[in-house]
């Protein structure tokens, strides 16, 4: 009975711990598209493109899905204002791009995949972001692991036309 009496006195502190905690909605995140996904996308409206370059194996790499692209601002800048792709610099699967296929070149144990070797003017290092322009232009190459902070002044270069000054 003792048990019983417990649990009905606590009961309603149970229901308004429930109903008082703070409902936040999931943190928003970043749309990934594939590089054939933002061509389609980039043609019917046009945006600067941002590209992270990585491999499976990258630590660094995944440090900055961790923490940077989980940033609330770096989510919302690069969803709202650029493609954000990611590219595989060891996928095996070819991209056709502007008539050139692009494909992955080397044995099973060493590689890269020829648009990431294209996009980084063959310096193959991991993790580096590229901008482009919406005709595909590129706007830089920033090797290496990036805080948020860091990232955003790099996305603010691009959204505020520096580059064209």
């Amino acid at each position: 009975m003792k048990k019983l009496s417990f649990f009905v006195l606590l009961l309603p502190f149970l229901a308004f711990a429930f109903v008082a905690s703070p409902h936040q909605p999931p943190a928003k995140k970043i749309h990934w598209y594939t590089w054939d996904e933002m061509v389609l996308a980039n043609a019917k409206n046009p945006k600067p493109i941002f590209v992270d370059v990585y491999t499976d194996w990258c630590g660094w790499c995944k440090k900055m899905d961790r923490s940077t692209f989980r940033d609330a601002k770096v989510v919302k800048i690069l969803t709202d204002d650029f493609y954000a792709v990611k590219l595989d610099a060891e996928q095996r699967e070819s991209i056709l791009f502007q008539g050139t296929e692009f494909k992955y070149v080397g044995t099973n144990r060493q590689g890269h995949h020829e648009l990431a070797a294209a996009l980084l003017d063959g310096q193959m290092s991991f993790p580096t972001t590229v901008m482009l322009t919406p005709q595909y232009e590129r706007i830089a190459i920033s090797p290496g692991y990036k805080d948020a902070q860091t990232i955003l002044k790099e996305l603010e270069y691009v959204t505020s036309r520096a580059y064209e000054k």
